[in-house]
């Protein structure tokens, strides 16, 4: 109990220096929260009354997001998934290669998605295809990280079970280990196809298409009432896969 208590102290310790250094660095003053204040006078003076006559013309942008933030992470998801097995300790065939793979997934995964965009607009040029291989890149990485660890953490007795009466490793890992982890895969896939879907927005800044482009153009024209309506329809696309993707894992579960 005592060696607890001097180990919660240390930690307590430590966690306010990183506090008080962090804060420093970040320029972080209590007095800047009064200015909140300023930025509520601030919506209701030029996003009110919300532009609803563009409403039809969004649709067209919203679907290409939503494409946008699908094919990226749909067409991750099945590269991710033979890349996880050669990343996961209990699956990996060769020491080496696990090495390999886990090294590489880690590389995609230290690059966000606005620098994958920012080379491949320049390469391939404006539009939403560069956005999709940004999205396809980065979530490889991540996608890689999150379904290895699922992999490691599953029960070997079915594998095992599967090996004893000769079936091989890849069939194995195919009947007795994606079966456990299934239901927790798609929980990871439309997590990471919401944060797609956010993620596209901010490459649509930098001409990735969708209603992210449209976003940036009008808060750059000073068209406030539009730029509400178009914040409120990117909230509602991601309500919209919150709650699909939780009907689906119900219907999977």
């Amino acid at each position: 109990m005592i060696w607890f208590r001097k180990r919660l102290i240390i930690y307590t310790v430590i966690l306010i220096i990183a506090t008080w250094w962090a804060m420093g660095k970040t320029e972080f003053e209590w007095e800047n929260f009064a200015n909140f204040s300023k930025a509520f006078s601030f919506i209701g003076d030029r996003f009110l009354p919300l532009d609803w006559s563009i409403l039809p013309s969004l649709f067209d942008p919203m679907l290409v997001t939503l494409a946008i933030a699908f094919l990226g992470t749909f067409f991750a998801l099945l590269v991710a998934l033979p890349l996880a097995f050669a990343s996961a300790k209990n699956t990996s065939s060769n020491p080496l290669l696990y090495y390999i793979n886990r090294f590489f997934l880690s590389g995609l995964r230290s690059v966000p998605e606005i620098v994958f965009g920012l080379i491949f607009v320049v390469v391939l040029g404006l539009g939403p295809f560069p956005a999709v291989f940004a999205i396809f890149l980065h979530n490889i990485g991540v996608l890689g990280k999150l379904i290895s660890e699922l992999i490691e953490a599953s029960d070997r007795g079915p594998q095992e079970a599967m090996e004893s009466v000769g079936s091989t490793r890849k069939v194995g890992n195919l009947f007795a280990i994606i079966p456990q982890i299934w239901p927790n895969i798609l929980s990871q896939y439309f997590y990471r196809f919401e944060v797609a879907i956010r993620t596209s927005l901010v490459l649509g800044f930098i001409g990735g298409g969708g209603i992210g482009q449209r976003l940036i153009n009008d808060f750059e024209s000073f068209n406030y009432p539009a730029v509400g309506v178009e914040v409120l329809c990117i909230m509602a696309m991601v309500i919209l896969v919150d709650l699909f993707g939780a009907f689906v894992r119900k219907r999977v579960i």
